[in-house]
């Protein structure tokens, strides 16, 4: 149903969508004027004796129509959530042209450092060439973040200087048709990785890799979020972040929990944060109470996966409280790793049959990271930049 027509409006804002190019556009058999729903919905009630639900009529309630509709129905609201939840052929084609504009703009990005002084200028960068393909909108505000400030999971301020930082780490997604991106990659602002940097770098993609291998029908969820801190807690021993204990009594402890206290993934699709995952915020095990998705994976479901460590002086402030936590890392050793704040790596997937496909094509290999962000500076030396895209 589209608007009815109002003259008025047109000299101001231009004929609307007419039937006949919504016809074309959208993937519907037939297209009225909201002028019509009462007499349509009415005429369905008659015809098939059925009940007719709606998610809300907040904006509607004092309409002829709102008499035929069922409003904010939970179970109507679960057979939605479920029908989202898997993916259709047409709606993939959507998701995959969306993670592709994103690659090009994460791209510009890392292309771009010499002109990038501040953190709002990796935003508008990312927005710049996401527009430039199509993509007017986000699937969410992007977090653009240096040094010490990419600790913070959601950061908003996007408006610090980069100057005397190392570490950037840009989450950013571009929406297509309504349907979503969510990306995150992690470079150094010279195109150097310093040692504890690219140690960290190196341990979340070996994170991001261990938990892909569980990607297929069947896995729970919780299993690969499981398999992402026990590859932690491998890489913190090795370098002496945590103290010579098992990896099962550190595993048990939750102290893996203050370096990465986020869930591994979430389901995305017409929101960036799509529904279906059913989160239990009031877990009392805080390693599972930010997993936004609790269930076993399917064919044709889209999950993100995002591993990441951090260190941020709050979550660490905390672990200091608990003695056993405490006892089990090696303060002096973590102090050498904050001015990176954190890395985290993130990738669009698709579940298939026997496996996954990943959407995001952009690289997180460390070395094509640099060599990346060291041809936009030798280029912006030589007196200037071209358009990515």
């Amino acid at each position: 149903f589209l608007p009815n027509i109002d003259e008025d409006d047109i000299i101001w804002s231009g004929l609307p969508l007419s039937p006949e190019q919504a016809l074309a556009k959208y993937d519907v058999d037939e297209v009225l004027y909201e002028a019509d729903v009462e007499s349509v919905l009415s005429e369905l009630k008659t015809k098939y004796n059925k009940n007719i639900y709606t998610t809300d009529t907040d904006e509607y309630k004092d309409l002829e129509f709102a008499k035929h509709v069922i409003p904010k129905n939970q179970d109507f609201f679960y057979a939605l959530d479920e029908a989202r939840l898997i993916k259709d052929e047409f709606e993939l084609t959507l998701l995959r042209h969306a993670s592709k504009i994103s690659d090009n703009s994460h791209l510009a990005v890392m292309s771009s450092t010499p002109i990038q002084k501040n953190e709002t200028h990796i935003h508008a960068e990312f927005v710049y060439h996401s527009i430039r393909q199509g993509s007017k909108f986000q699937s969410y505000d992007p977090i653009c973040c240096s040094g010490p400030n990419c600790s913070t999971l959601h950061y908003e301020k996007n408006d610090d200087s980069v100057e005397g930082k190392h570490s950037v780490l840009i989450d950013a997604g571009a929406e297509w048709e309504c349907y979503a991106s969510d990306v995150t990659r992690c470079y150094p602002i010279d195109g150097i990785w310093k040692k504890e940097h690219r140690e960290i770098y190196d341990l979340v993609l070996e994170m991001q890799s261990s938990a892909m291998e569980q990607i297929k029908p069947g896995t729970p969820w919780e299993y690969c979020h499981e398999v992402a801190h026990r590859t932690l807690i491998k890489g913190f021993i090795k370098l002496g972040l945590f103290k010579e204990a098992s990896e099962d009594e550190i595993f048990e402890s939750g102290v893996s929990v203050w370096f990465f206290p986020h869930g591994l993934g979430h389901l995305m699709g017409m929101d960036t944060h799509d529904v279906g995952g059913y989160p239990d915020y009031e877990d009392k095990n805080p390693m599972f109470r930010y997993l936004r998705l609790r269930r076993k994976l399917q064919k044709n479901m889209v999950v993100t996966n995002e591993p990441g460590c951090y260190f941020s002086p709050f979550l660490l402030a905390e672990a200091k409280k608990n003695q056993t936590q405490s006892s089990l890392i090696n303060w002096d050793v973590v102090e050498k790793y904050m001015y990176i704040g954190g890395v985290r790596i993130e990738d669009d997937i698709l579940v298939t049959e026997d496996g996954y496909e990943n959407f995001t094509g952009i690289t997180s290999n460390p070395d094509e990271v640099a060599k990346i962000v060291k041809s936009g500076i030798e280029k912006g030396l030589k007196g200037g930049f071209h358009n990515i895209v």
